[in-house]
C-alpha cells in the first residue's frame, strides 16, 4: 500500500456538504484520506475559475495522477496548485493542461517518477514568475531535456538510473526564474548537463545551487549589472572621486534562506564595504549608477558621520536619527557633486500623504519616508505643516556648513517628540514606499556603553593602523576553457595585478655594460631598422623650422593690412613603423634552476639570464622608438594568478623601470592562459597596425590545483585563439628543450625553442627584430 494511504469511509464521503462535491469525488475515484480532507476546498476554488468542460478535464487529469502509485502527495499538489497555475498563465486551461500532463507521463514512464511531486509542488510558483503560457511551455521543454540527458545507464548495463538533477531542478526552479530569463535558465541547465552528465553527485551539487560552478554560471546568466563586471570601475570611482580605497565585498542576493525575513542591505564593517552582487536597472537608473549611489552614501557616512551613544534611545528614536542623518549626508554629497541628485531622487520612493491609515496601522516609517523625500526634493509637494517646519529647520541647520551627527540627532528627537502617535506601537506597520534601497543599515552610526543583544550584531568600526598602506586593485576574473566538456568555466580564474617591487637600477646598467659588444652589434642593426620616412607637418605655430611658403603668404597679408596666419613653422615625424609590443615573462619557480645539467655551465640561473636578455631587448626597443610594455606572472592555484607590471606603455626606459627589472624574483606555477588573456586585454586596446605579445617561458602550463596536464595546455591554446581574433599576434620563446610538442600545440607556427639557454641575451633581441622587421 502506498505511503499515506488510509481508506476513505462512507461516513467521510457523506460529510461533503454538497451533492455536486460528492459527484466530483466519485469521478475522482480516489481512496486517499488526506485528499478527502481537502478535496471540497480545492473543488470550490476550481469551480470559481473553470467551466464544466474544464472541470471535467481537471478531474480527469487529477484521477490519472492519483493512479500513478506515488501516494497522495502528487495529487494533493495538483489539486491545490493547478487553479493558481492557470490563473498565473492567463490562458484557457486546455491550452496548458495537455503540455503539463505530457511532462507527467514522460516522468512516469521513465525512472524519474519521484520527480513528479516536486514538479507539481513548484509549478504555481514557476508560473507566477513567467510572463506567458509560451514561457511556461519553454520551462517544460527545459525540464524534459534535462530529464532525458541526465538519466543514464550504470556502468554500461541496460538498467537505467533516474536523473539525480531533476528533483533538485524543480525545487530550485522558482528561485532560478526569479533571477533568470528562460534563455538564461536554459544556458544554466545546459552547462550542468554538459559538464556533469557522468557525475551524479556533482549533478546534485550543481542543480541544488551548492557548487561554485553553479553560482558562477548563475551570475553570468543573470539579468542586471553584475558586480563582477563593474568591480574595477567602482574601485577606481571610489579612489578617484572620494579618495577612499576600502575593499569592496559583494554579498549574494540569490541565496536567501527560508528563515530570512528580508533581503540584506548594504553596509560596511572592518572587512570592507559590502554591496549586492547584482543590481537591476530601475526607474531609469542603471545598475552601475545604483552602485555609485550606494558607494557615495556609505563614503559620506565614513567621511561626515560620528557614532552616537544609543543606550538610552528607543528603536523609534534611532530610526528617526538614521533618516535625518542619511538626509544630511546626501545633502552634503549633492552639494559636492550635484549630478548625484538625479540618481538619489530617482531611487528615493515618493510616499503619498494619505497612503497610511493611522487608525489601524503604525505610520512612523511612512511619515519618516515622506520627510526624507521632502528634505532632499524641493519639489516634494507635501503640505503637512509639521513636516514643512522640520524641512525648514533642517536646511537652516546646513546653511553654509556641514553641521554634525549630533545636531541631526537633536533635530530627529524633536521630530519624534512632536509627531509621535499611540498607533506607532501597533504591530501592523506600513512599509509601502518606505524602503530606500541605496542606503546602508547604519550599523556604524551607533555605539553602546553597556553590552547587550543589539550591538552584538555589529562589528566595531575599522580604523587604519598607524602607517598602514592601502594598495592593490580588486581581481579581474577570467573564464577558463574546459577541454573535456568543450565549454568555458565562467569567472574561474582570479588575476591580481600590482606594480612590481623595485630594486637597484645599477644592476641593470651593469648587465648592459657586460654585453657592450653585443649591444654595439645590435645598434648597427637597429640603425638599419629605424624608420627613415619623414612626414612633414605644416601649419605649426611652433616647429623645428620655418615653412617658407606659409611665411611668405603671411608677410604679404601683413603688408596688405590683413591678419597674417601665425602658423608659419613646420615639424617632421618619422613614418613607417606602427608596432606595439608587450613582453610577458614567466616568473615561475623553475627559473631559479641553474643553466646546464651539472649546474656549473655558467653559474647563472635562468632568471639571471632572463634579466640580461630582457634588459638588452628593452634597450633595443627603446632605440627603435616602438611603444612597449613588460610584465611578469606566476600562479598559486586558480584563485591567485599574480600579474606584475614592470614597464607600462607610457613609461620611459629609465631607472624606475630598471629598478623593477632588477628586483625580479621567481616562484610558484605557470597558469599561462589567464596571464595571456590579461596581457591581451591591455594590448588589444592599443592603437597600432601590428600588436605583438611575446611570451618568454621555460616550461609548459601547470598549476598545483590541476592534475590533468592537457587541461591548462588546451586553455592556453584557446587564449591564443581569442587574442588572434582581436588582432593580437602571440609568439612564444621557450627555454625548455623538450617543448617542441606542446608549444606547437599551443602556438601553432609562432614559437621557437632555445636549446642553449646561455645564448638567450643575444637571441631575444634578434628575435624581436625578426618579428617586427
Amino acid at each position: 500500500m502506498a505511503t499515506g494511504f488510509r481508506p476513505v469511509t462512507d461516513a467521510r464521503q457523506r460529510q461533503m456538504a454538497h451533492p455536486q462535491a460528492q459527484a466530483w469525488w466519485q469521478a475522482l475515484d480516489c481512496g486517499f484520506a488526506p485528499v478527502a480532507d481537502v478535496f471540497e476546498e480545492c473543488l470550490y476554488e476550481a469551480l470559481s475559475s473553470f467551466s464544466k468542460p474544464q472541470m471535467e478535464a481537471f478531474i480527469e487529469a487529477a484521477r490519472y495522477i492519483g493512479k500513478l502509485g506515488r501516494g497522495p502527495e502528487p495529487l494533493l499538489a495538483f489539486l491545490e496548485e493547478w487553479p493558481a497555475v492557470v490563473a498565473a498563465a492567463g490562458v484557457d486551461q486546455q491550452d496548458l493542461l495537455p503540455s503539463v500532463m505530457s511532462a507527467i507521463r514522460a516522468m512516469q514512464q521513465s525512472p524519474n517518477s519521484k520527480a513528479i511531486t516536486p514538479f507539481l509542488q513548484t509549478l504555481a510558483a514557476v508560473a507566477r514568475r513567467l510572463p506567458s503560457a509560451d514561457q511556461l511551455r519553454i520551462y517544460l521543454d527545459i525540464a524534459q531535456d534535462l530529464m532525458a540527458r541526465s538519466s543514464g545507464s550504470i556502468h554500461g548495463h541496460h538498467t537505467t538510473f533516474p536523473s539525480p538533477a531533476l528533483p533538485e531542478f524543480f525545487a530550485q526552479a522558482p528561485r532560478l526564474l526569479g533571477l533568470l530569463s528562460t534563455t538564461g535558465l536554459r544556458n544554466w541547465t545546459e552547462y550542468g548537463i554538459r559538464n556533469y552528465a557522468n557525475h551524479p553527485e556533482r549533478q546534485v551539487d550543481y542543480f541544488s545551487l551548492q557548487s561554485a560552478d553553479s553560482h558562477a554560471v548563475l551570475q553570468r546568466e543573470r539579468h542586471g549589472t553584475l558586480f563582477a563586471d563593474v568591480e574595477r570601475q567602482l574601485d577606481l570611482y571610489l579612489r578617484a572621486l572620494w579618495r577612499d580605497s576600502e575593499q569592496l565585498v559583494p554579498y549574494s542576493t540569490a541565496q536567501l534562506t527560508s528563515g530570512e525575513l528580508r533581503k540584506p542591505v548594504p553596509y560596511y564593517d572592518h572587512l570592507g564595504i559590502r554591496v549586492p552582487d547584482v543590481f537591476d536597472d530601475v526607474r531609469g537608473v542603471t545598475g552601475l549608477d545604483r552602485y555609485r549611489a550606494v558607494l557615495a552614501h556609505m563614503v559620506g557616512h565614513r567621511r561626515w558621520s560620528q557614532a552616537q551613544i544609543a543606550d538610552n534611545w528607543s528603536p523609534f528614536q534611532r530610526m528617526a536619527v538614521e533618516f535625518f542623518e542619511d538626509c544630511r549626508i546626501e545633502t552634503l554629497l549633492m552639494r559636492e557633486y550635484p549630478g548625484l541628485s538625479r540618481i538619489f531622487l530617482a531611487l528615493h520612493p515618493r510616499p503619498q500623504e494619505a497612503a497610511c491609515d493611522p487608525q489601524t496601522t503604525s505610520c512612523l516609517r511612512h511619515r519618516l519616508a515622506m520627510l526624507s523625500r521632502a528634505l532632499l526634493d524641493p519639489a516634494h509637494g507635501y503640505g503637512e505643516p509639521v513636516l514643512l517646519d522640520f524641512v525648514r529647520r533642517f536646511h537652516q541647520m546646513l546653511t553654509g556648513r556641514e553641521s554634525s551627527t549630533a545636531e541631526s540627532a537633536a533635530l530627529a528627537l524633536a521630530y519624534v517628540t512632536q509627531t509621535r502617535r499611540q498607533s506607532d506601537q501597533l504591530a501592523k506597520i506600513h512599509f509601502d514606499d518606505t524602503v530606500i534601497d541605496y542606503r546602508d543599515d547604519n550599523r556604524q552610526l551607533w555605539k553602546f556603553i553597556e553590552q547587550g543583544d543589539e550591538e552584538e550584531a555589529f562589528d566595531e568600526e575599522r580604523r587604519p593602523e598607524p602607517g598602514e598602506e592601502l594598495h592593490g586593485l580588486p581581481p579581474r576574473r577570467y573564464p577558463e576553457w574546459d577541454f573535456a566538456s568543450q565549454t568555458y568555466r565562467p569567472d574561474w580564474v582570479s588575476v591580481y595585478e600590482a606594480m612590481h617591487a623595485s630594486g637597484n637600477p645599477a644592476e641593470i646598467d651593469r648587465l648592459l655594460a657586460k654585453h657592450a659588444a653585443l649591444a654595439k652589434q645590435l645598434k648597427r642593426l637597429l640603425d638599419l631598422l629605424k624608420p627613415q620616412d619623414k612626414v612633414r607637418i605644416r601649419y605649426q605655430e611652433e616647429g623645428s623650422e620655418l615653412d617658407l611658403d606659409v611665411a611668405v603668404g603671411s608677410l604679404i597679408d601683413f603688408k596688405s593690412g590683413a591678419t597674417p596666419d601665425p602658423r608659419i613653422n613646420m615639424s617632421h615625424r618619422t613614418d613607417g613603423r606602427n608596432i606595439q609590443v608587450l613582453l610577458l615573462l614567466d616568473l615561475s619557480a623553475s627559473l631559479n634552476e641553474r643553466v646546464g645539467a651539472d649546474g656549473t655551465a655558467s653559474g647563472q640561473t635562468v632568471l639571471e639570464l632572463s634579466q640580461e636578455a630582457v634588459s638588452l631587448l628593452a634597450w633595443a626597443i627603446d632605440c627603435l622608438g616602438d611603444p612597449y610594455a613588460i610584465a611578469g606572472f606566476h600562479s598559486n592555484t586558480r584563485h591567485e594568478v599574480r600579474y606584475q607590471h614592470i614597464k607600462g606603455f607610457s613609461e620611459r626606459w629609465d631607472d624606475t623601470v630598471k629598478a623593477r627589472l632588477a628586483a625580479m624574483e621567481a616562484g610558484y606555477s605557470t597558469r599561462m592562459g589567464a596571464a595571456l588573456r590579461h596581457a591581451g586585454h591591455y594590448l588589444s586596446h592599443r592603437q597600432a597596425d601590428k600588436k605583438i605579445l611575446l611570451l618568454l617561458t621555460d616550461g609548459e602550463p601547470a598549476d598545483i590545483d590541476v592534475s590533468e596536464p592537457g587541461h591548462l595546455r588546451a586553455d592556453a591554446r584557446k587564449a591564443v585563439e581569442e587574442l588572434a581574433a582581436v588582432g593580437v599576434t602571440t609568439f612564444c620563446l621557450s627555454l625548455d628543450p623538450r617543448a617542441d610538442d606542446y608549444v606547437r600545440d599551443i602556438f601553432g607556427k609562432r614559437w621557437r625553442v632555445l636549446d642553449r639557454i646561455e645564448r638567450l641575451p643575444e637571441t631575444l633581441p634578434s628575435l624581436y627584430l625578426e618579428l617586427t622587421r
